[in-house]
């Protein structure tokens, strides 16, 4: 693939700014032994993209023909590109990320699943269609764990009640939890499998409590690591997407 075309797909701009890029010195390539990466000024040069390694105006970036990420959500952020009240969690990625040219209206990466404003955790980005669908899939029942502080101290047939099954406004039939485990008396570890708006707030309130605090943990088997802070992001490992694909 071409140089420019190749920076084009990882979402550096239009095919015109990205030779530009090229032309101008601001691209350098690694080589396999990893050594300092050389200053290429061909746009048009032939480049494989397996294991291709580049560093763009002073920023490593490694060539993904398809994006995954992992971001820690923090609280007090939407999972929209416009967003009505608070800051859209894509303020948190690179430019790249958010403009990676798509078939579809949409362009860069989209959120796997949405979360409130107010609540934190694991959230998956990816550019990759089929992917979101297989995770958001209520026929894949891919689990989701989320750990809820109550306002008021936990009942155990409040729990017997989130797992035998709720019945929410709006909805014709009753929802259970897949699991349900409580942690400290006001706080329990909650595993869903579909995703119904709001439902985590709407099956406690059902049980005649309120939730004050929630964060999601853990995706099918993968969990949030805990040396990913709030409002940061990384690329998922080949191993942790094979956990999701697994899942899947």
């Amino acid at each position: 693939m071409q140089l420019q075309d190749i920076l084009y797909s990882q979402g550096f701009g239009t095919r015109r700014v990205c030779a530009g890029l090229v032309q101008q010195g601001h691209v350098a390539l690694y080589a396999a032994d990893n050594t300092e990466p050389l200053v290429h000024t061909d746009a048009s040069e032939d480049v494989e993209e397996e294991g291709l390694r580049m560093r763009i105006q002073g920023v490593d970036w490694p060539y993904q023909e398809k994006a995954y990420i992992l971001l820690h959500k923090p609280a007090g952020t939407e999972c929209s590109q416009k967003p009505s009240t608070y800051p859209s969690i894509f303020t948190l990625l690179p430019a790249p990320l958010r403009q990676r040219p798509s078939k579809s209206n949409v362009q860069g990466v989209q959120a796997v699943g949405r979360l409130d404003q107010d609540t934190t955790g694991m959230l998956i980005l990816t550019d990759d269609g089929p992917f979101i669908h297989r995770l958001n899939s209520p026929k894949r029942h891919v689990p989701k764990v989320y750990d809820v502080t109550a306002k008021h101290e936990v009942a155990a047939d409040q729990i017997k009640r989130l797992l035998d099954g709720v019945m929410l406004h709006d909805d014709n039939e009753h929802v259970r939890a897949a699991a349900c485990e409580q942690t400290g008396p006001n706080t329990i570890k909650l595993t869903l499998t579909e995703g119904k708006y709001h439902q985590v707030k709407r099956m406690v309130a059902a049980v005649g409590n309120r939730v004050e605090g929630l964060h999601r943990s853990r995706i099918g088997t993968l969990d949030l690591p805990e040396d990913l802070p709030p409002g940061k992001w990384r690329w998922l490992t080949i191993g942790e997407l094979s956990q999701l694909t697994a899942t899947s």
